[in-house]
This record gives C-alpha cells, structure tokens and sequence, in this order.
C-alpha cells in the first residue's frame, strides 16, 4: 500500500452535499435495504437516506462534538471523492464500530482496500485499540476485503432483513493486529 492514491479529508459543512449525494443514490445504498430501522429518512426499499440541507449543520456539529470520525475519500489523482469512512463509539456495546462506503460506480476499482487501510490507521493512531463491523454473511466481497486488513469473524448471529433472516458476521481489527499485518498488504 505504499503507492496510495487515496486521502481522507474531514469535510466542512459546505462540503455535506457529497454525503447527501450518496446517502440518497440506490446503487450506493442497496447493501442498505431491507432493514428495520426507525431513524428518520430511511428508506426500507432502496436503503437510502434522507439527507436534507437543513440537517447537514446538526449532523456536522454532533461529529465535531463527539468521539466520531467521518472523512471523505479523496482520489489525488483523479481529484474526486470516491466515498467515506468513519468510526464512532457504541456506548451500548462498549466498543468503536467502523464503516466504508465507496460511491456504486467507483467500485470494483481498487479503493475499498485503501480507505479501510487508511480508515484503520486514522482510529490506531488517534488511540482506539479496536474496530467492530458487522454485515451479512453473504457479502462475499466485503468479508474479502475485511479480512485481507486482518479483520476477524469474533461473532456470528442472524438479522431480518425484507422479511428473510439472514445470517451476519461481525468482525473485529485490533491494533496489534494491523500493525502486524501492514507490513504485507
């Protein structure tokens, strides 16, 4: 990963309409779908989001707030953000769950690997010891790219998702583990 492409910017308030773009594009949301949620603006059928401009300002003083980290993925060369990554602290679990999201069509092209590499330094270095995901188990590509950082199944369970229980995985990155594991990827 030495010839990373990829940089993580903090947006501003005036840069929110990147997240709005995504949160309510179907193809971006689509792993999304089928869950129930109660949070405002979901959309049960396609995943997407709500995200109005006059909720962009409570939503970036709440991150700037609290123990959160949310970024843009940057590509430096193409100069174009490509998607997001965050992590914050479930109080209720007692750890730090973490996210990626690449915009549908710049999937498949290589930033996945690199946002999450660059996601997992961020949280290490900013003194976090370990990062939780979870996601159904049947999304082959995300548990390859979990576990090529070094992630690690630590639990199975089931969700209901359009009426079906699927079965999920949540997977879980140690610091030691990525530092051990970064000399190879």
């Amino acid at each position: 990963m030495n010839d990373l492409k990829l940089i993580l910017i903090k947006p501003e308030l005036k840069d929110y309409w990147y997240e709005k773009q995504l949160l309510e594009d179907p193809k971006t949301m689509n792993y999304n779908a089928g869950y129930d949620v109660t949070y405002s603006g979901y959309h049960y059928d396609t995943g997407c989001i709500d995200f109005p401009e006059d909720k962009w300002e409570a939503s970036y003083q709440k991150r700037k707030a609290s123990d959160r980290f949310f970024a843009f993925l940057k590509d430096t060369v193409k100069d174009r953000y490509v998607g997001y990554v965050n992590y914050q602290y479930n109080s209720m679990n007692k750890r730090y769950e973490c996210g990626i999201l690449i915009e549908a069509k710049y999937r498949g092209l290589g930033y996945s690997k690199e946002g999450l590499y660059l996601l997992c330094d961020a949280a290490f270095k900013n003194g976090v010891d370990a990062l939780y995901d979870g996601f159904e188990k049947d999304r082959v590509g995300a548990m390859k790219l979990f576990q090529e950082i070094g992630f690690q199944i630590v639990e199975t369970s089931t969700w209901k998702k359009f009426d079906d229980i699927v079965e999920g995985v949540t997977i879980c990155l140690t610091r030691e583990q990525f530092y051990k594991k970064k000399e190879n990827l």
